[in-house]
């Protein structure tokens, strides 16, 4: 029985369905490592371990006898910054001893020239050449993502789209490759995973108005640049290796609040 497991970014979207995952598949321990405290009233079976990987204050603490990090954990303010996290994580656990530190990255983060992604694509180097037993997954955007981008483009009288390929996943779908990576031995890069569709932003822009019942014309848009003919291209898809059934329309409809422009973890 694996245990015990830290999950950095435990208290958000993917983080908490991970814990969830752990618990139900018979993780001896799992804790969850958060900014944030642990809420008033929450008395479930997960652990809490207070740790911010900007300031490197509760880290140590929280690595502390782990022996699998699930590293959910993550920032969009750039490049360096999320290198840097990854870093400091990296370096406790080291110090800590040797724990199975299991990654969750992004489809086309080598071959898209985004600055988030290379932030992406720079954490996996880190981890790699750490010396630490790894496994880093990669998967597509998540339903909420998009769901959340198209909730806020509707506010508009014309929702204007990118004129782009997505293959978004279901979050959960997400969330047990993870736990079940984390609970097996250290596998390295595994095979990359994507929702079970490819489509044009236009049609999963259409699906989102059918689903809340909103008449919008959606129009679609062709930006330039380098990142964007990557984009378009496909580069963040990854057509051979569809994982998971839950499609987006099938998430929409299981989603209680589809217009709600918010992209945070839910109850």
């Amino acid at each position: 029985m694996v245990g015990p497991i830290l999950v950095t970014g435990g208290a958000g979207q993917l983080g908490r369905l991970v814990v969830r995952r752990l618990l139900a598949g018979g993780a001896a321990e799992v804790r969850v490592g958060s900014r944030r405290e642990r809420p008033t009233g929450d008395h479930s079976a997960y652990g809490w371990a207070r740790a911010d990987l900007r300031s490197g204050v509760g880290v140590p603490e929280a690595v502390a006898g782990a022996e699998v990090i699930v590293h959910c954990a993550t920032t969009a303010i750039g490049r360096r910054s999320e290198e840097a996290v990854t870093g400091t994580l990296v370096e406790a656990a080291k110090r800590a001893g040797r724990p199975h530190l299991v990654y969750i990255s992004i489809v086309g983060i080598d071959r898209v020239p985004f600055g988030y992604y290379q932030g992406k694509l720079a954490s996996e180097r880190v981890i790699e050449a750490s010396g630490l037993p790894y496994t880093i997954l990669r998967a597509t955007q998540f339903h909420d993502l998009l769901r959340t981008v198209f909730a806020i483009t509707a506010k508009a009288p014309v929702m204007a789209v990118p004129d782009l390929p997505f293959q978004p996943i279901d979050t959960g779908e997400v969330g047990a490759r993870l736990a079940e990576l984390a609970l097996g031995e250290p596998a390295g890069r595994v095979p990359d995973i994507g929702g079970p569709q490819v489509l044009e932003a236009r049609d999963l822009a259409a699906s989102y108005l059918l689903s809340t019942g909103l008449r919008r014309p959606v129009l679609p848009i062709r930006l330039p640049g380098k990142v964007f003919r990557a984009y378009r291209a496909g580069g963040h898809t990854t057509p051979d290796h569809t994982f998971g059934t839950i499609s987006f329309e099938d998430y929409l409809a299981a989603h209680p609040d589809p217009r709600r422009g918010s992209y945070r973890a839910r109850g």
